[in-house]
């Protein structure tokens, strides 16, 4: 069976290609359009479908629309309820439900030859829950939570894998949501909602969670597996703050005590679902799955022996969900993502013609590991576009900014590079096996989704990657399924003794992650960049501004 998963409706929409239960490919549409998280989550918007996503994945596989058995759309208006029904405050939300039933039309038109009949309406959380069980290493029975701002009517979805069946077990209707509560504290802390909540989370380990208990007056379990969340008055919590305002202890504040309170909430969550299903594997998936400190304090204490994160846990990750559901029903035994690089790549021919006609100065090292490992050791900032992109919000070593470590004023640097705010942190990546040394926590963790305790020796060697509160947000590197970024690690330490590199996203603030070779090169020549790794070539900063050269091999 070949099946195109389709996320559209509120935001990050995304495609994803499975045939015969393997995921072949999958991207978000914000990489080709070049507009964060695709769209705004609102009504207005609801019709976009991400059409060069599609067009890419069935390019991908050399596949014409025709040639589909099925595309899973990740919604059913048929489950939906009115607004107001609900307790939400959305007088357009009836053009959300206009849009998903007109979805088979609409993507009849923007893939031709694609008959509408084909396209199936897969309830938005069972979509979530699919691609985090199905998509889990070990591909065994699980249990599986999901938690967003809002699916057709509810926010919440405790399941459980069963073969390749998902058991519905639990779910919590709404205006009730612990994402919607999250993305209201976001607004009122002066971000953009439904975008920058990662900021909260970041920002609380700068406070003290002060205010939960006034907090547990709005949001709390109640004890068969539901909870309660809605109606929170942040405005007698803290003043709103501007865009542009500093930010006070008060909204640091706040920001803990709702952290505090998802936390106690989830790990209530975790252990009503353990207490059905008895399950050693925990599956997250939603938007609220992205929280990687709630989900190493899951990890920590709750009742689960492993706990697997989808890395597209937003709502783009449902494409590959919505897809790996249908194949399953289709009776193709899904088969566990192979890792997170399921976007697009280009060949080192092409890549060397994207440089040429870019007319830029560039050189093919032997080593480009080893040459990007002696520019860190110099302090230096490379850009490292290699193989295929990443699909979700995390730089995973295909589409980083990679720094030394063991310089504290590189965080600085980075959120300058980036134009972010300087209380963000940035993450380290490490070699698997030296990771259980330097950081305590949940071991692999390859997508950089729980946070992990640096150990005290630790601390001052890598300054650059501990967060206020002495933790890092890692991501571990298996030489196996990553040798040339093994390789950049392993050379960085034979010259600086230290087995970390600082890892983020390559992007600046406010645009999406870089995808293709123009990306690349156009955020290397905006920003204070050293070097450009892309592919085997190198381009230096130093030669890029020089005059009189450009575009000749050296």
């Amino acid at each position: 069976m070949r099946i195109l998963g389709i996320n559209a409706l509120f935001h990050d929409p995304a495609a994803a290609l499975v045939i015969d239960g393997r995921t072949v490919a999958a991207a978000e549409e914000e990489r080709f359009s070049r507009r964060k998280h695709g769209k705004r989550p609102v009504p207005f918007s609801a019709w976009e479908l991400p059409e060069q996503a599609a067009a890419w994945c069935l390019k991908r596989a050399g596949l014409r629309p025709q040639d589909l058995d099925a595309v899973a759309y990740s919604f059913d208006p048929a489950l939906a309820r009115p607004a107001d029904a609900m307790g939400l405050d959305d007088p357009w939300d009836h053009l959300r439900l206009t849009y998903a039933r007109e979805a088979p039309g609409f993507l009849g038109t923007v893939l031709p030859g694609l008959d509408p009949e084909a396209v199936r309406f897969v309830p938005h959380h069972l979509a979530h829950a699919a691609s985090g069980a199905f998509a889990a290493p070990g591909g065994g029975d699980c249990s599986v939570l999901v938690l967003d701002g809002r699916g057709e009517r509810a926010s919440h979805l405790a399941a459980r894998r069963v073969g390749d069946r998902l058991e519905s077990l639990r779910a919590q209707d709404l205006p009730h949501s612990l994402g919607l509560v999250y993305e209201e504290l976001t607004g009122h802390l002066g971000f953009l909602r439904s975008s920058d909540e990662f900021k909260v989370m970041a920002l609380a380990s700068h406070g003290t969670p002060r205010m939960l208990a006034e907090l547990r007056r709005y949001v709390y379990p109640t004890g068969d597996g539901g909870f309660h969340a809605a109606g929170v008055p942040w405005h007698e919590f803290c003043a709103p703050r501007g865009p542009d305002e500093p930010w006070t202890r008060d909204h640091a504040d706040v920001a803990a005590s709702a952290q505090a309170v998802l936390e106690e909430t989830l790990l209530d969550l975790v252990r009503w679902l353990h207490g059905r299903t008895h399950d050693r594997v925990l599956t997250l998936a939603g938007g609220v799955a992205l929280n990687c400190v709630a989900n190493s304090r899951i990890a920590r204490e709750g009742p689960f022996s492993r706990v697997w994160v989808q890395p597209a846990a937003g709502d783009a990750g449902t494409a590959l969900g919505g897809a790996l559901l249908l194949s399953a029903g289709a009776g193709d035994g899904p088969e566990p993502m192979p890792g997170a690089d399921l976007g697009r790549d280009w060949s080192d021919a092409e890549l060397g013609a994207w440089l040429k006609t870019a007319a830029v100065p560039f050189e093919r090292p032997a080593d480009i590991a080893a040459t990007v490992a002696g520019t860190l050791a110099d302090n230096g900032i490379v850009a490292w576009f290699q193989g295929r992109s990443e699909y979700g919000p995390r730089a995973l070593g295909h589409r980083s900014l990679l720094a030394h470590p063991g310089h504290a004023g590189n965080l600085e640097r980075l959120n300058d590079v980036k134009g972010r705010e300087q209380f963000r942190p940035v993450a380290p990546m490490v070699l698997a096996d030296r990771a259980a040394e330097i950081f305590e926590g949940p071991l692999p963790s390859p997508y950089m989704l729980f946070v992990h305790d640096v150990a005290p020796a630790w601390r001052e060697r890598i300054p650059a990657v501990v967060h206020v509160d002495g933790t890092a947000r890692i991501q571990t590197v298996d030489p196996a399924r990553e040798p040339l970024v093994a390789a950049v690690l392993t050379g960085f330490e034979r010259l600086t003794g230290l087995p970390v590199v600082v890892n983020t996203s390559l992007n600046t603030a406010g645009r999406p992650m870089v995808d293709d070779p123009r990306d690349a090169l156009e955020c290397f020549g905006s920003s204070p960049v050293d070097l450009l790794a892309i592919g085997p070539y190198a381009i230096r900063r130093a030669d890029l501004f020089r005059t009189g050269e450009g575009g000749v091999p050296r």
